[in-house]
């Protein structure tokens, strides 16, 4: 039987050309969950998506796009996620943001990191 551990995932949905404090959005988030002493972030880039607008980014070279959606995750302990929520919702000004519970079957950082996530 594979041990699992409790954890929640943050996952914020954004445009690549949002920006905040003069950079782009998702390097502000990054830098800034790093500085929180998050496990791990990654930011991924969408080839093709749509949000509340309904109008359609993609990366197709007949169709350029300046605002590709990009998807920030987070995997920590709750209490770390619901601390920072304030300052995403100041933040983010047009996206989403999710949580929702995720058992954790291996992680394999630095002994730091993983007190981050052990019980």
């Amino acid at each position: 039987m594979v041990e699992t551990n409790e954890a929640y995932l943050l996952r914020i949905y954004i445009g690549d050309s949002d920006r905040y404090m003069g950079k782009p959005l998702y390097k502000f988030l990054l830098e800034f969950f790093r500085k929180e002493g998050f496990a791990g972030a990654t930011v991924l880039r969408g080839i093709s998506g749509f949000g509340k607008t309904s109008i359609i980014h993609t990366a197709s070279i007949l169709r350029l796009s300046t605002d590709l959606p990009i998807v920030i995750e987070i995997v920590d302990k709750i209490e770390k996620i619901e601390k920072v929520l304030p300052v995403l919702k100041d933040v983010v000004k047009e996206g989403l943001i999710t949580i929702e519970k995720v058992g954790v079957v291996f992680y394999n950082g630095n002994k730091k990191d993983n007190q981050t996530l052990t019980p």
